[in-house]
């Protein structure tokens, strides 16, 4: 095998070796579901039943909400009443932007510069949804998520997340005692992933969002792979579409922008643009190797006529050369 086609390979395995050595997390949720981790509907109480008063209560009875200000929109006082009907005995905590910034200065002001650097609100929406479950714990719910039963079952859970589709867990709707190790990782983690990508979607699922806690809880688990501490996960059977959900969804996306349309188009298509993204890299790499061998060869060419015109040499010592003429007998 010729030389250039062996520094050609190497570099084409290192290279990908590189890349999927970087987005190893992001393709480990293609294929990783939590489901070592499930709250299965077998260990569930039914909506009546007289188990659930006999079940650990670990989580504190606590609702966590968040909104701008205390001006709850038409639309969402529906869900929002829905879960304080069912749950009279529960703390109820509103988290407005100007709560959550004092919050925020109180508590964790080694925070602070971060959450007012936040360039979108919804990032400051997530992150405060991760503080509050990690100082008070109790359950956070998103606004455009209803309750559809008490949620007392799944206070025996010292932490509990979301399964979503098609890969990773949500943030929309969380459990947690005071404390637990996993929201300690995801706040403490929040400075590192304060990036700014070319699409807004993407900076926020990325920063603080779904995608972000995702990739918390991947590291979370590698760390932990038989530990106490395991974040349960509750999937889409038992939430929703059934008599015994625990909640109902209703109208959100309230932060997306235009550019969630490439976003979902790019998510169905992920194979084909893989494949085309593989064959961009292969070709761009070809092309590279071609432009380097070509200069190679002309510059042994150029150095081939030059060495012609270069007059013969005698070396007669380790440091000087003598110049011999060609023509001495």
């Amino acid at each position: 095998m010729r030389r250039g086609v062996v520094i050609f390979l190497v570099c084409t395995v290192v290279f990908l070796g590189f890349a999927i050595h970087n987005v190893w997390t992001l393709l480990s949720l293609l294929v990783v579901d939590g489901r070592e981790d499930a709250i299965s509907r077998a260990e569930l109480p039914a909506p009546n039943s007289g188990a659930i008063s006999e079940r650990p209560q670990l989580i504190p009875k606590i609702i966590h909400q968040t909104y701008v200000n205390e001006s709850i929109p038409q639309h969402w006082q529906g869900p929002q009443k829905s879960c304080l009907d069912l749950h009279p005995d529960y703390e109820y905590k509103l988290w407005t932007d100007k709560k959550a910034r004092e919050f925020i200065a109180a508590e964790y002001p080694w925070f602070l510069e971060t959450f007012d650097g936040y360039r979108y609100p919804i990032q400051r929406a997530d992150a405060i949804r991760y503080f509050v479950l990690h100082h008070f714990g109790g359950i956070y719910i998103d606004l455009d998520d209803g309750c559809n039963r008490s949620l007392d079952p799944l206070l025996a859970y010292p932490a509990w997340l979301r399964r979503t589709t098609p890969t990773g867990i949500s943030n929309d709707a969380m459990g947690s005692i005071p404390r637990h190790p996993f929201f300690l990782k995801a706040i403490d983690s929040l400075p590192d992933y304060n990036r700014r990508w070319l699409l807004p979607y993407i900076t926020v699922m990325a920063s603080t969002g779904p995608l972000y806690l995702s990739i918390i809880w991947r590291h979370y688990n590698s760390a932990n792979p038989q530990g106490n501490d395991r974040v349960r996960i509750l999937f889409p059977d038992e939430y929703n579409h059934h008599p015994w959900s625990f909640f109902t969804h209703h109208l959100g996306n309230s932060w997306h922008a235009n550019d969630v349309k490439l976003i979902f188009w790019m998510a169905h298509h992920w194979i084909l643009l893989t494949i085309i993204g593989f064959t961009l890299g292969f070709a761009l790499l070809w092309c590279l190797y071609s432009t380097f061998i070509r200069q190679r060869q002309a510059n042994a060419q150029k150095g081939k006529f030059a060495y012609a015109r270069i007059p013969f040499y005698r070396r007669i010592s380790q440091k000087d050369i003598e110049l011999n003429d060609r023509h001495e007998v």
